[in-house]
């Protein structure tokens, strides 16, 4: 069959043919439909991040897909089921993490992730998953599941989130989202709902498409050229939640400054090694002083995908026309990974969905 992988080195996906997947015991055998592409798969491919399988040459790419059950295997699915895979495996065998049920908290080393590092992920024809890794979606969002891991990422940074304030009383009511990428626009079309007030932070003049659809959605694009993110409360007040989804490290300790009191920010975003001087007293001081929150989120497991499959039922059908700016077929695969300031949120289509 045909897949999409990255060979160690090569800096550049290419289309290859490996042997069809076999499911073992307890696996299902799933088409793909699409697969998306997203920051992480870039990183990947420049080799900044992840590896390939123990022994291998070449790592399949993608880890948000969905597919269509093509062979149940003996499991509880049903042929035809639409379904998204999450992404982590054990490395080794279980180990803790995994036998509690709560791999998206397993601290790096203590885990694979499929199309990322240490196993194969899903942009190949047909893929093999665990029945308890998959989770089934509405037939009406098989085009379109393959959002269902982005949003499912924040999902799980807003339960964090508001878990660590939940020893008392925290009424957010406004929100700052650092990055207008793909994750920060689905997050901002998440937020408008939730928040009286839903900002999102770049570094993009206009005219620009992203910005169109910050505003279009009814939130408020902030400019970090003309505001920083330490002087946002001055401008805009100071919010109760920060999301950051953009890598620069020192967002984190402008959050800080940034945050209301009894604020929380969630960091997301990886940032490489960069040493900067910081003022360590003051933000110690914040934290203390406002009762200040600093969480950091990775990855998401089975009920974070479920929450996301009805958040994204939620979104409104412009948006994420607008948001999905191309899918694309194996023969031009390549112009999926294309990265420029026309391209928002890109896909990989393998097969297409056949309604049951």
């Amino acid at each position: 069959m045909k897949a999409i992988a990255v060979k160690s080195g090569a800096g550049k996906p290419e289309l290859i043919e490996v042997p069809d997947p076999v499911p073992d015991d307890g696996e299902a055998l799933v088409r793909t439909l699409r697969v998306g592409v997203d920051g992480t798969d870039h990183e990947v491919i420049a080799g900044g991040h992840g590896g390939t399988p123990e022994g291998e040459d070449h790592l399949i790419l993608g880890h948000e897909a969905v597919g269509v059950v093509a062979d149940p295997n003996g499991t509880s699915l049903s042929e035809g089921d639409v379904v998204v895979p999450t992404v982590r495996r054990a490395p080794n065998g279980p180990n803790e993490y995994f036998e509690r049920g709560e791999p998206d908290m397993a601290p790096d080393g203590q885990y694979h992730e499929r199309g990322i590092v240490g196993k194969h992920g899903f942009m190949s024809e047909y893929f093999t998953s665990p029945e308890e890794y998959l989770v089934p979606i509405p037939d009406e969002l098989a085009e379109i599941g393959f959002l269902v891991e982005p949003v499912s990422i924040t999902e799980k940074a807003v339960e964090h989130a508001r878990a660590s304030r939940s020893a008392f009383e925290w009424n957010p009511s406004s929100a700052v989202i650092l990055g207008n990428g793909s994750l920060g626009l689905l997050t901002l079309a998440m937020f408008v709902d939730s928040f009286d007030r839903a900002y999102c932070l770049g570094r993009r003049e206009r005219p620009d498409i992203t910005i169109d659809i910050i505003e279009s959605l009814g939130g408020t694009y902030i400019n970090s050229n003309e505001t920083p993110v330490a002087a946002i409360p001055d401008v805009y007040g100071a919010p109760d939640l920060i999301y950051e989804a953009t890598g620069y490290a020192k967002h984190a300790f402008d959050s800080v400054e940034a945050l209301a009191p009894n604020g929380v920010a969630a960091l997301l975003g990886v940032p490489g090694d960069w040493e900067f001087e910081v003022n360590g007293g003051k933000i110690h001081r914040e934290i203390v002083l406002h009762n200040k929150a600093i969480i950091g989120s990775v990855n998401s497991h089975v009920h974070h995908f479920e929450a996301a499959v009805d958040s994204l039922q939620r979104m409104d059908d412009e948006f994420i026309d607008a948001l999905v700016t191309g899918v694309y077929e194996l023969d031009s695969f390549a112009d999926a990974f294309v990265n420029d300031d026309t391209t928002i949120k890109t896909a990989v289509q393998f097969s297409r969905y056949e309604e049951r």
